[in-house]
C-alpha cells in the first residue's frame, strides 16, 4: 500500500465509527498501527498540512453562519481579537489587511447559531465587550458544495 492510496482514502473522510483508523486499515489491507504511523509521517513531512474534523453545520442543527467584519483601531487589535476569539460562538477569528477607501474592515469573526436572533444577540454582546460597534454582518444564504482541495485537484487531473 502506498501513501497515495492512503491520502485518497483520507480525502473522502474519516468514518464515524468507534475505531476509524482500524476501519480505514481494514479497507486498505493494513494494520491500524500502520495507518496511524503513515498519517503521522505524512504530517511530519508536511505532505498533510492539516488533519481536522469538519462539521456539517446544517446536520448539526446550526442554521445560521455569519461572518462579522469589524473596524478595529490598529492599537486595539490584540485586545479586541482576544475578546472575540474567546467567545464560544466564534469559530474563526483573524486579522486582514484593509483596502483603504473600499473595505476598511480588519477583523473577521465567524459565528454560528441555530437562529439569526441568537447570533445577533451574540454580536451585540461581543460589540459591548470589545467596545467596538462598527461592524457589518454577512450571513450565508445557502450551503455551497464543499469539496476538500485535494479531492478537487485529483478530480481536475482525472485521477
Amino acid at each position: 500500500m502506498n501513501d497515495r492510496t492512503l491520502l485518497i482514502r483520507l480525502l473522502s473522510g474519516v468514518p464515524l465509527v468507534e475505531e476509524p483508523y482500524r476501519a480505514i486499515a481494514e479497507e486498505l489491507g493494513m494494520t491500524e498501527a500502520e495507518v496511524i504511523a503513515r498519517i503521522e509521517s505524512l504530517l511530519s513531512q508536511g505532505i498533510i498540512r492539516r488533519f481536522a474534523v469538519r462539521l456539517d453545520h446544517r446536520r448539526a442543527g446550526i442554521g445560521v453562519n455569519a461572518m462579522v467584519v469589524w473596524r478595529v483601531p490598529p492599537g486595539d487589535m490584540m485586545q479586541v481579537a482576544e475578546i472575540m476569539a474567546r467567545s464560544p460562538e466564534v469559530t474563526h477569528c483573524y486579522e486582514r489587511a484593509t483596502v483603504p477607501g473600499r473595505w476598511d474592515y480588519n477583523l473577521y469573526a465567524v459565528l454560528h447559531g441555530r437562529r439569526r436572533a441568537g447570533v445577533d444577540r451574540s454580536i451585540a454582546r461581543l460589540s459591548r465587550a470589545a467596545g467596538i460597534d462598527d461592524c457589518a454582518v454577512l450571513v450565508s444564504t445557502r450551503e455551497l458544495k464543499r469539496t476538500p482541495p485535494g479531492l478537487a485537484l485529483l478530480a481536475k487531473e482525472g485521477r
